[in-house]
């Protein structure tokens, strides 16, 4: 085996697993709006097994780094990147609106996610893999009007798990690192009423 990917995606309320060996996926996919983080090494366990492949075979870990659950995203990250750091192989983090982008044939095409609160997530995509700007948190009425006319449009957040190992098993790790892209501010804000004043040296 040359190559031999195994991608994550958790940041739906969805676990997905893709093991790529050379050109041939395999997928893994359950409806998990929780429990992923108990679930999600059996799993991948699973998928490696009954394709007979062992953990020191895997050579690239992919993963989804969001938008999307906040607990999803930070389970399947420090999954991917947990393994990286054990197996001392590269981790590809792929901006979940990238990644729904690759299952268009669309020359253009929107990617437009529910982001709550009356917002989305948009991104626009010349093709597959080819982003327009960034990803931008919108309302949801402006965004709407942002899609082109005759262009594609993505509004499930369900990324093609097979689709992402083939676009990440060729991308390069330093131009996709594995790191969460919310996209949105965090909603927590410091505390500054009850802050101690640092007193210089």
């Amino acid at each position: 085996m040359s190559s031999v990917l195994l991608a994550i995606d958790t940041a739906a309320p969805r676990l997905q697993l893709a093991l790529l060996v050379d050109d041939h996926a395999d997928t893994l996919v359950e409806e998990m709006a929780q429990g992923q983080a108990e679930r999600i090494f059996p799993a991948i366990d699973e998928l490696l097994g009954r394709n007979g492949v062992a953990y020191k075979d895997l050579t690239r870990i992919a993963v989804t780094t969001g938008p999307g659950s906040f607990t999803g995203l930070r389970i399947g990250l420090s999954a991917a990147r947990g393994l990286g750091l054990a197996l001392g192989i590269p981790v590809v983090g792929v901006p979940s609106l990238l990644a729904l982008s690759l299952a268009t044939r669309c020359e253009a095409t929107a990617v437009l996610l529910d982001a709550r609160r009356e917002e989305a997530y948009f991104q626009l995509f010349s093709g597959p893999a080819l982003p327009i700007g960034e990803p931008q948190v919108l309302p949801m009425d402006e965004a709407r009007r942002r899609v082109p006319a005759g262009a594609g449009l993505i509004t499930s957040p369900l990324v093609d798990i097979a689709a992402l190992a083939r676009f990440a098993a060729t991308a390069d790790p330093k131009g996709y690192p594995p790191e969460a892209a919310y996209i949105r501010d965090a909603d927590a804000k410091p505390q500054e009423k009850f802050r101690v004043a640092r007193v210089g040296q």
